[in-house]
């Protein structure tokens, strides 16, 4: 370890999986001392938008749950080396791969119509115009479509057919989202296209990913020396005056109510997660619905904002956080104190929990999905108690049993008419005195998917920085993905590895498009 490094301090600002792997980075790969690494947290809790909590009695509670891929070359480099807080001689990377090999995914009724009939997917429904409109998006330039909605590229059947409802259940996307970031996904998961009707490629945490993912993370970090400082909101980054470089002087930031200040070296680094997707979440109750989203600067949003008036280069994080009609929808989850739900929904479905992935109502007006996990989902999760996770793309439509927007419903309502769309009816009473339906508003959720301009989104090293770099969702990465854990990943990995100048890259971004037989499949599937 050279003198240089040795004396490198380095601050990461947000506790969610982008910091953790910018930390877990400096360590393996800078040689960075985890003693002298800090992670400023706001909240007393880290993981971010990769979360999970509560318990069986109050109930559990999963905001939302990200998919993994065989192609998350950043992330499974990561979790490669991360020990398995259930069996230590395993890493995480292991551990999921194990788990996959043992519960596959499947899905036997990926949609289902209003009538509770599981349809027959294996034919995406394009209309010859579809297929066109798909190969020109390919093709066309980013630059070329500009700020489109995909609703101004696909003619309005297209949002009928089969692939549009798999496809924008599967990544939550609606029609007046990107067109480029469509176009992105398309690419970015071509492989996908054959099996999207059965989500095979799906790769599953054993529980969810704050247990499976964040808890042996930070236990590893922790061992290593890293320091979390809970409770600290971040308020603003000083930078040395000039013209040509933007190098980090000062942090400041509040804790227990008092205003601190961290005054830092022109070697040290600072690494700053902009902007939160899950920011601004309420929760409600079964008898009590969420609290309305409202727009505001608050916590990340709050910084961004901030630093964004100083260079012009660092985005505009108002394009993001001030669309909230775009950009929301509502999630609940749902703690049975029985088996009575999964035992209807294996019947149903024909498929055992965890090896579904989603059941989307294609005709609710809430167009709900349901997901249910592997038992148990959660640690020390007591043998008798279920749990599932489920979310509506359109919460402010009536709904077709409960004539209430869904954002204004109970967690009581809203489990009602998921039972009503199953036509569970004849075991509703049972169904809802096990229940415990926990909603969740999310108003930024996919603001990450709204419709952008070019530099929107800061580079992950912004020209002319020296000791300073943005991670996670909303920095632009060239031809890779937001909504995924791979892209805070990558952010980090690139930030490290630029800001430490070390002679080595991230793994190269898998591109199924540049192979014949992804190509030939993905043709095939096209003209099912």
């Amino acid at each position: 370890m050279s003198i240089e490094t040795a004396n490198i301090k380095a601050y990461l600002v947000g506790g969610g999986i982008a910091s953790f792997a910018a930390a877990a980075f400096l360590i393996r790969d800078g040689n960075i001392p985890g003693k002298n690494i800090y992670i400023l947290e706001a909240d007393d809790i880290t993981g971010g938008s990769l979360d999970g909590a509560g318990q069986a009695d109050a109930g559990y509670v999963i905001r939302g749950g990200r998919m993994l891929n065989f192609t998350y070359r950043c992330t499974y480099d990561l979790l490669a080396d991360i020990p398995s807080l259930t069996d230590p001689r395993k890493s995480v990377y292991e551990e999921i791969m194990a788990f996959n090999d043992q519960v596959k995914t499947h899905a036997q009724a990926r949609l289902v119509d209003k009538n509770a009939v599981i349809q027959d997917v294996s034919s995406m429904g394009f209309k010859e115009r579809d297929r066109i409109d798909l190969i020109e998006l390919f093709a066309i330039p980013e630059d070329v479509l500009g700020t489109r909605r995909i609703d101004e590229w696909f003619q309005p059947a297209f949002f009928q057919t089969n692939f549009w409802l798999m496809w924008c259940t599967t990544f939550a996307f609606q029609p007046w989202h990107s067109a480029v970031e469509f176009k992105r996904y398309l690419i970015r998961f071509i492989h996908e296209f054959p099996r999207i009707h059965t989500l095979a490629g799906v790769d599953r945490t054993p529980l969810n990913q704050f247990d499976s993912i964040i808890r042996p993370m930070q236990t590893w970090l922790k061992e290593q020396g890293v320091q979390f400082i809970m409770g600290a909101r971040v308020t603003d980054i000083g930078f040395i005056p000039g013209i040509k470089e933007k190098t980090a002087e000062k942090i400041f930031y509040r804790h227990n109510g008092q205003a601190h200040t961290i005054s830092m070296a022109p070697h040290d680094l600072v690494f700053v997660t902009n902007g939160s997707m899950t920011a601004g979440s309420t929760l409600g109750s079964m008898t009590t619905a969420p609290a309305p989203a409202a727009a505001g600067d608050n916590g990340s949003w709050a910084l961004w904002k901030t630093l964004a008036g100083k260079y012009s280069d660092f985005g505009r994080p108002y394009v993001f956080n001030s669309r909230i009609e775009e950009a929301k929808w509502a999630s609940f989850t749902i703690t049975s104190k029985g088996h009575l739900f999964f035992q209807l929904m294996e019947q149903f479905s024909g498929n055992k929990p965890g090896t579904g992935a989603l059941v989307t109502l294609k005709d609710s007006s809430w167009l709900l999905s349901i997901v249910l996990a592997y038992q148990p989902h959660f640690l020390q999760q007591p043998e008798g108690v279920t749990v599932c996770w489920s979310y509506g793309l359109f919460p402010d439509k009536t709904g077709d049993y409960v004539k209430k927007k869904m954002s204004e419903c109970t967690g009581e309502e809203i489990l009602e008419e998921l039972i009503h769309h199953l036509q569970f009816t004849a075991h509703k009473a049972s169904l809802l005195a096990e229940a415990n339906c926990i909603p969740c508003m999310m108003p930024y959720i996919t603001s990450q998917f709204l419709t952008r301009a070019k530099g929107d989104r800061p580079l992950v090293i912004p020209k002319g920085a020296t000791n300073f770099a943005f991670l996670g969702q909303f920095t632009e990465i060239p031809d890779d993905v937001v909504f995924t854990v791979e892209y805070s990943v990558r952010s980090a990995q690139m930030a490290v590895y630029g800001l430490l100048d070390l002679d080595r890259t991230p793994p190269a971004i898998y591109k199924g498009q540049h192979d014949i037989k992804v190509l030939y499949q993905t043709m095939r599937t096209m003209h099912r």
